[in-house]
């Protein structure tokens, strides 16, 4: 039997092992989208236990409590730190299987030296350890992103921000991390759902526009990327359902606006017909600007509606859509590159079915702009386990360049997340490993570096240009 996560936990050949801990293990990350807040970065604060560095709105945890009986109020409730620890400690003994087991596992042993395994017998025991190691140690926002060798964090906002935070962080002195802003607009998008309406408000005051039609929308939008651009933002991230594509003619276009901004409700297939140009000007501006554009598609969201009027979104109650993608997509990409306006694309699928859809489009669109200019991003959210970054790397390996793909985000709002990044890398490394070892790949060690520091780092901070 061999000993629970180990130095060579998930590498399971003697290649795996010499491209992890030779050419892996020590790289920098460049976590180029997650959900941190740029704030907390700033005020960095020290947390007041385990209980709230890891609990505190990760919804991934708190699916996994509701699943063993959990009662709420020990998830986002008012029970005590110690009492929530205890109850996530007895969850994640079941988690068999679950990469949730492996991250805790990871986060324990990276950041508080802790190698007993967590379980509702070991629970206390544990949270007094890592409180006291809170209490002695060094566990500030900014001292745990240096202490995981993150180079570069873009976050995800709003065009309304005025990105104070990210201004103030490039004066702090000694904390070795670029924090970037990435632009967001998906609120500007969304005409079907509540508070629409005021949002375009608060966009045309952000951005000094009286908004009265949809090109006024993207005169707004177009200003606010020049804004973000001049504070160093490289990246913008769109989240759909689904792809949206709907060609249709201004006059439609503003009425279908003009009832949304008077509190009618419109149909998603009216919010294609507006969200269409506006995609295709941002796209257009991205391009000019050199940004590489993300799409995150398939997640369904805020499917417990007694719970999102309990406790709001992002709580734990979406899941994954199955909507078809391949056609809009495929007319959305090609209506930027017929103008030769296709920016660097980032595509993410959170359904495993579309694996063949994204790793066959993206040969439709690729040029000599970049390197794999258009990229499927990785395995995110419900697919970020083992068996999903497995599938995605070997959907990429066979129909498109692996060795040229930008490696893995944490998507995360915790600090101490960027044990996803150690366990990608296992992962990575033992794939390719097995292929080596297997004679399916030629064993040349100075190209096999240069695939894995290239996924692991490189090539993300080439295609990105930052």
């Amino acid at each position: 039997m061999k000993k629970f996560m180990d130095k060579d936990f998930l590498l399971d050949t003697d290649t795996a092992k010499k491209l992890f801990h030779e050419f892996a293990e020590n790289m920098p990350i460049c976590d180029y989208h997650c959900h941190l807040n740029p704030k907390e970065i700033f005020e960095n604060k020290p947390p007041e236990s385990i209980t709230e560095l890891w609990l505190s709105g990760d919804h991934y945890k708190w699916r996994a409590m509701r699943s063993c009986g959990v009662e709420e109020k020990y998830c986002t409730g008012d029970a005590t730190d110690r009492e929530k620890f205890q109850k996530f400690a007895y969850a994640l003994q079941y988690c068999i299987g679950n990469p949730l087991y492996h991250w805790a596992h990871i986060e324990l042993q990276r950041y508080f030296g802790i190698e007993t395994p967590l379980n509702a017998k070991t629970a206390n025991d544990i949270f007094d350890r890592a409180n006291n190691a809170i209490k002695n140690g060094d566990f500030r926002p900014q001292s745990l992103i240096m202490k995981s060798n993150v180079k570069i964090v873009c976050t995800t906002d709003d065009p309304v921000d005025d990105l104070k935070y990210h201004k103030l962080l490039k004066d702090v002195q000694g904390f070795d991390c670029k924090v970037l802003p990435s632009f967001r607009p998906d609120r500007a998008l969304n005409a079907h759902l509540d508070g629409f309406a005021d949002y375009i408000n608060t966009l045309a005051a952000a951005a000094g526009v009286e908004i009265k039609s949809y090109k006024d929308v993207i005169t707004a939008l177009l200003k606010r990327v020049d804004y973000f651009d001049s504070v160093g933002c490289r990246v913008s991230d769109q989240a759909f359902d689904y792809p949206p594509y709907a060609v249709a003619e201004d006059d439609e276009i503003d009425e279908i606006f003009s009832r949304a901004m008077n509190g009618e409700k419109i149909t998603l297939a009216e919010c294609d017909k507006y969200r269409t140009p506006i995609l295709i000007a941002l796209g257009k501006k991205y391009h000019d600007l050199g940004w590489a554009m993300e799409i995150h598609i398939g997640a369904m969201r805020n499917n417990n509606t007694f719970m999102f009027n309990k406790i709001g979104a992002d709580t734990g109650f979406d899941s994954v859509g199955d909507c078809e993608i391949a056609q809009p997509l495929s007319r959305f990409l090609d209506a930027l590159n017929i103008e030769d306006k296709l920016p660097k694309t980032i595509l993410f699928n959170l359904n495993d079915k579309d694996n063949t859809v994204l790793g066959t489009m993206l040969g439709n669109f690729q040029s000599a702009d970049a390197e794999s200019k258009i990229q499927f991003g990785p395995a995110w959210w419900f697919l970020d386990t083992m068996d999903g970054m497995t599938n995605q790397m070997k959907t990429l390996g066979n129909l498109g360049v692996l060795g040229k793909f930008v490696g893995m985000e944490t998507d995360s709002r915790s600090f101490t997340s960027y044990g996803r990044h150690e366990y990608f890398r296992r992962i990575m490394c033992a794939l390719l490993g097995r292929w080596v070892e297997d004679g399916w790949y030629a064993y040349d060690e100075d190209i096999l570096k240069e695939i894995v520091q290239g996924i692991c780092f490189n090539n993300a901070i080439k295609y990105f240009n930052f």
